[in-house]
């Protein structure tokens, strides 16, 4: 449940003992993870309170609380801006707010932002130049988190994935982020002390010049793009390349030269992220805010090809081929099934009926002359002995043609 204003105050007096606010306003923060307002005591000095929404959010608070204590004043004193200190805090359940003291300075948005004349784009060029500059020792000594470039890119294809199971994803999102994190060459940088959540609502302005940064509850040594990314979303180049000129020329370590790609990634990731914590949270707001988000950066890469992140060219979708299939051909001799011969009894015509040839018959003597063949041969075996003229009794072996008659004729 949301903290109005209001109540925050009455907060606050339990965490800071004497204050009394006179006046109370809200304060832009992070909605989906705190509540935030500006108290203003009766000696004019001003308070900020943030109050977590979830447990997690309040260890973030925690982590912040141990980061800004690790920040030793020498270390502060080199900073080209200033740092929150915390003045109080109260637990409340699982939960604790926290009351940080004054910092001068208001919040604007991005697009007044990159508005700004040169001078601020250098302020915000040396402002991050000096985050990323600072001992690594400073994250270690604080048992914060520190990713080697291939552990923070494996690290984002197992939230891709994650993101992936949602199946709210459009896939030409899925299809370019995946080629990107998979593009080695990509991911070929020096890691450095990264603020984790810098962005125009962390950063205090007074004129052109930033006074303050806050949010330090991301502390880590990681990829510097993460910090770079509110930036690149902003799609104003122009101011985009007056603070990397100076954030260039500031740094003792020169950045690497695929710094804006990635930092263009971390910006349409960071949508996957929010549906992702929307889920989970069960927040349909947020729910429906990420869905629309990524259906419109989709419609854009799709019809504008979007900000280049990938260093390898992402190969194009093959589209499927269609096959006709092919016509059997047709025999080239036609044959007719010769019908199954008929049970016996049945009357069936054969297939093919044979002629067979008739016998020989005995010749007979009379005045029309001799005897045939077969006539004599029938003569001789009725009297028991051969003639001397007649031929042996051998199987014949005529080569007159026999007549085949075919079945289907009759």
């Amino acid at each position: 449940m949301r903290r109005k204003p209001i109540e925050l105050a009455a907060v606050a007096t339990a965490a800071v003992p004497g204050l009394t606010p006179t006046a109370v306003s809200s304060a832009p923060d992070d909605p989906a993870d705190f509540d935030s307002a500006l108290l203003l005591d009766s000696e004019g000095k001003q308070w900020r309170v943030r109050s977590p929404r979830h447990a997690e959010a309040s260890t973030r608070l925690e982590t912040e609380f141990m980061v800004l204590r690790a920040f030793a004043p020498g270390i502060r004193a080199e900073l080209p801006f200033l740092m929150p200190t915390v003045a109080g805090t109260v637990r409340q359940g699982a939960l604790s707010t926290f009351v940080y003291s004054h910092l001068a300075g208001t919040t604007r948005s991005v697009e007044e932002l990159t508005a700004g004349p040169e001078a601020l784009a250098k302020e915000i060029g040396a402002a991050l130049a000096a985050i990323h500059d600072l001992p690594r020792t400073l994250v270690s000594n604080a048992d914060l988190p520190s990713y080697t470039p291939n552990e923070f890119r494996q690290r984002r294809l197992n939230e891709l994935d994650q993101a992936a199971t949602t199946g709210k994803i459009p896939p030409v999102l899925l299809r370019r982020w995946e080629h990107a994190l998979e593009d080695v060459s990509l991911w070929r940088f020096n890691p450095c002390v990264v603020h984790g959540d810098l962005h125009e609502d962390n950063i205090l302005v007074d004129g052109n010049r930033v006074t303050a940064v806050t949010g330090w509850t991301d502390l880590r040594i990681g990829d510097p793009a993460d910090d770079m990314a509110w930036l690149v979303a902003s799609n104003e180049q122009g101011f985009v390349d007056a603070v990397l000129s100076h954030y260039t020329s500031g740094r003792r370590d020169a950045p690497d030269a695929h710094l804006l790609r990635r930092a263009a990634l971390s910006a349409e990731f960071a949508l996957a992220q929010y549906l992702v914590k929307g889920l989970a949270a069960g927040n349909e707001s947020m729910i429906g805010e990420a869905e629309e988000m990524l259906a419109s950066l989709a419609e854009d890469i799709a019809e504008h090809g979007g900000q280049p992140i990938s260093v390898e060219p992402l190969p194009q979708a093959v589209p499927a081929v269609h096959v006709e299939p092919v016509p059997q051909a047709a025999p080239a001799v036609h044959v007719e099934a010769v019908p199954q011969a008929a049970p016996a009894g049945a009357g069936a015509v054969p297939s093919v009926h044979v002629t067979p040839i008739p016998a020989e018959q005995p010749a007979t003597a009379d005045a029309s002359g001799p005897a045939k063949n077969g006539e004599a041969g029938q003569a001789a075996n009725a009297g028991g002995e051969t003639t001397p003229h007649d031929p042996p009794a051998t199987d014949d072996t005529s080569t007159a043609a026999i007549t085949i008659v075919d079945a289907k004729s009759h």
